[in-house]
């Protein structure tokens, strides 16, 4: 009878690979924000091609960086802040958080720079759009339940498919992709700056913020990290498809050896018309970009509150009720106002999205580096990072921070 008891007690393997989805798709899906499908038009608009095998090859750069997040949330029941404070002080907590509210305040910017951007093109005014998008993120998470603000979210991430079938509807000349990823003008200054953004718009600090947390408040354990990997690689594959699909239409429509440079979000959507028709292909890029608008806020907006809770010490967890977490619904109330308020006065340029990106850039070290040592000294033995892996993340992770710190720095030189 005991025996009975404890069997039904434990979870069997199909729902333990339910609990594990979530935190890996839904990160995967806000990084592929309105900044990040800015840059990526940007980049095929202005260099056609050719920072196509940039993108896809981030892919297991992207994949190993949120793992690491994910091993250290299930095998240490610790969000990342917390695990920071935890191990190596308050005041690296606090540093760490400092960088993370540099990049949520570019990524919220260009969120809501984006919600403005598709009201205007129905002639909504931002005075109505905006308000009305602080509203549904504000009602999304103060339910106070993670498990609903989680699906509520890949819900409305899962608009951003849209970009993948109008990729599929494309009909590129092969002969000028092959020779315009074979013709990289690696002495234009301009060139590096946007692989640097890329780089940026890719590794978002928060989705590594985001995840270890959401990976720790679901209470996850060994059970769930097969689940848990295959999740956010499923992510990582998604995400930079999406992007790429970004970049192969903006290249084949708006693209060419001179190339073009946007002024707008807005924009965008004229790439699309050639394949859908402008009122199809306006509507498919707003929903598109709305969907990674919505989740993408509301992801880095409760990084933060998680992050900013953690270095302080207090609890981190939006399923408890609103006056048991005062500091965590209070940063994320004051994260999505203050982001609707700055943008009703900020132009919805494409280059300050591209400029967020940058910094993301010159942030990506310190906070891969808090992955990595963790990951080799706090971890189970068996789980640590160590061997061969071990030298293969630090040798992909280095790359890519070299590479977008360079080309950050080349191109403003």
């Amino acid at each position: 009878m005991v025996e009975r008891v404890e069997a039904a007690a434990r979870p069997r393997p199909f729902l333990a690979f339910i609990a594990g989805i979530g935190p890996g798709i839904l990160v995967m899906l806000a990084d592929t924000d309105a900044g990040n499908v800015v840059t990526a038009a940007q980049s095929g608009a202005q260099w056609g091609y050719r920072l196509l095998p940039l993108l896809l090859g981030l892919i297991p750069v992207l994949y190993m960086v949120q793992e690491l997040a994910v091993r250290l949330g299930i095998f240490t029941g610790r969000g990342y802040s917390e695990l920071v404070r935890y191990h190596y002080g308050s005041g690296w907590a606090w540093v760490l958080a400092a960088g993370l509210v540099l990049a949520v305040a570019g990524s919220m910017t260009t969120e809501f720079a984006a919600v403005a951007g598709i009201g205007e093109l129905y002639g909504v005014s931002r005075d109505l759009t905006l308000p009305m998008a602080a509203a549904t993120l504000l009602v999304i998470v103060l339910s106070g339940s993670y498990r609903r603000v989680e699906r509520t979210a890949i819900l409305i991430g899962a608009l951003e498919l849209a970009f993948l079938m109008v990729a599929v509807m494309t009909h590129p000349d092969l002969a000028t992709i092959t020779y315009q990823i074979r013709d990289l003008p690696l002495g234009d200054s301009g060139f590096w700056l946007l692989a640097a953004a890329l780089i940026g718009a890719v590794f978002n600090p928060w989705m590594v913020f985001y995840q270890q947390s959401a990976t720790a408040e679901k209470r996850l354990d060994h059970r769930h990290y097969g689940a848990a990997r295959g999740d956010t690689a499923v992510g990582a594959v998604l995400t930079q498809l999406v992007s790429a699909s970004v970049l192969f239409v903006a290249a084949a429509t708006l693209g060419g050896d001179t190339g073009a440079s946007l002024t707008s979000v807005g924009q965008i959507s004229e790439a699309l018309t050639p394949h859908l028709g402008v009122a199809l292909g306006r509507l498919v890029f707003s929903l598109g970009v709305l969907g990674a608008s919505i989740v993408a806020a509301i992801v880095c907006s409760l990084a933060l509150a998680w992050a900013l809770g953690e270095a302080a010490g207090h609890h981190r967890s939006p399923e408890t009720q609103l006056f048991h977490a005062p500091m965590f619904y209070g940063v994320y109330v004051a994260c999505v106002l203050g982001g609707a308020a700055l943008v009703l006065g900020v132009p919805n340029l494409v280059w300050l999205t591209v400029w967020a990106q940058i910094v993301n850039a010159f942030l990506l070290p310190m906070v891969v580096i808090f992955l990595v040592i963790p990951a080799c000294s706090r971890l189970p033995y068996q789980q640590r990072l160590q061997g061969w892996y071990f030298g293969l993340v630090v040798i992909a992770v280095t790359l890519t921070c070299a590479c977008g710190i360079f080309g950050a720095i080349h191109g403003l030189l």
